[in-house]
């Protein structure tokens, strides 16, 4: 039996190469970040997480993340619609996943499904035993969505501090 190439799994090559899955007949395409994809993303973080902070200005999240592992931050299309994004980050010890989004009107699609079975798949070439999703414990919607991918809550209070400001743009 033949494998598609952008849908093959190589643990050798932590690049991925687009995969492209199905959702309820309509193709939905996962690829690493573009810079095209900037206004695309920036419009979908303002509407979906609408973080007042100004150290989760969409702006400047993508800057910091393009040059710290790029290749962990992944757009979903469908129908060549840009409609969700994911971020990883692997640090030798623990994976995490952040800013997981999906609009609103791709909800129920499988899209955030995909978007995380991509981003565990990435995580895992680059040796990462274990990954944290990480949150707003008011977002009963997305424990759930978390919990039917088999993530559990642990008994760890995650606690955070602000280095430095956010610059200027």
């Amino acid at each position: 039996m033949a494998t598609d190439p952008a849908t093959t799994f190589q643990k050798d090559d932590p690049s991925l190469t687009p995969a492209q899955l199905v959702t309820e007949g309509s193709p939905t395409q996962i690829r690493p970040f573009e810079e095209p994809d900037d206004a695309s993303v920036v419009a979908l973080w303002k509407r979906v997480f609408a973080y007042p902070a100004p150290h989760n200005d969409p702006a400047r999240v993508i800057r910091d993340k393009l040059a710290v592992q790029r290749g962990l931050f992944f757009v979903a299309l469908l129908g060549g619609a840009l409609v969700g994004t994911v971020m990883g980050g692997y640090d030798g010890h623990r994976g995490w996943v952040y800013s997981l989004a999906v609009a609103p009107q791709a909800r129920g699609r499988g899209v955030g499904t995909a978007l995380m079975r991509h981003v565990e798949r990435a995580l895992a070439a680059r040796g990462c035993p274990k990954v944290n999703p990480q949150l707003l414990e008011s977002n009963a919607g997305a424990a759930e969505f978390y919990k039917k991918l088999g993530y559990a809550v642990e008994e760890r209070v995650s606690m955070g501090k602000l280095l430095a400001p956010p610059s200027p743009e």
